[in-house]
């Protein structure tokens, strides 16, 4: 975070945003295309789009977009720890509050992480698309 100014730098989001994909490629098999990282106060919000593996889509089709959420956010709370250190290890602010939704249609998944209360307020955003399978730090 630059300290004369409170910002989060755009290298901090962009770190935090290809972290949030790397983990979501390697632990759920298949990770965003499209994704979008905010700093706004004592919030970091993280917005994930179009990271459904084939057999959740398969699901889906089937009528079945409640089990697929269902198994998403159960397994966001085994992720929890792995995406708190992310925030914690780039902005050094202790995160205080972590909730994560996922939506199937539009396919939209939220990370959101609370810090604990600070002076400087962030501000800040970094969007970012990913083609193929590699993801490519800027």
């Amino acid at each position: 975070m630059s300290q004369e100014t409170g910002r989060a730098t755009g290298q901090e989001l962009s770190a935090i945003t290809v972290a949030m994909v790397t983990l979501h490629r390697r632990y759920y098999g298949k990770g965003p295309t499209e994704a979008k990282t905010y700093a706004i106060n004592d919030t970091i919000l993280c917005i994930l789009k179009g990271g459904f593996t084939t057999v959740e889509q398969t699901l889906m089709a089937d009528g079945k977009t409640e089990e697929v959420e269902r198994i998403r956010r159960s397994f966001q709370k085994t992720m929890k720890d792995r995406f708190i250190d992310v925030i914690e290890s780039t902005i050094d602010r202790h995160v205080i509050a972590y909730m994560s939704q996922v939506n199937t249609d539009p396919d939209v998944a939220v990370e959101l992480f609370m810090l604990e209360p600070h002076a400087e307020k962030l501000l800040g955003e970094h969007e970012q698309s990913f083609d193929g399978e590699e993801v490519v730090e800027v």
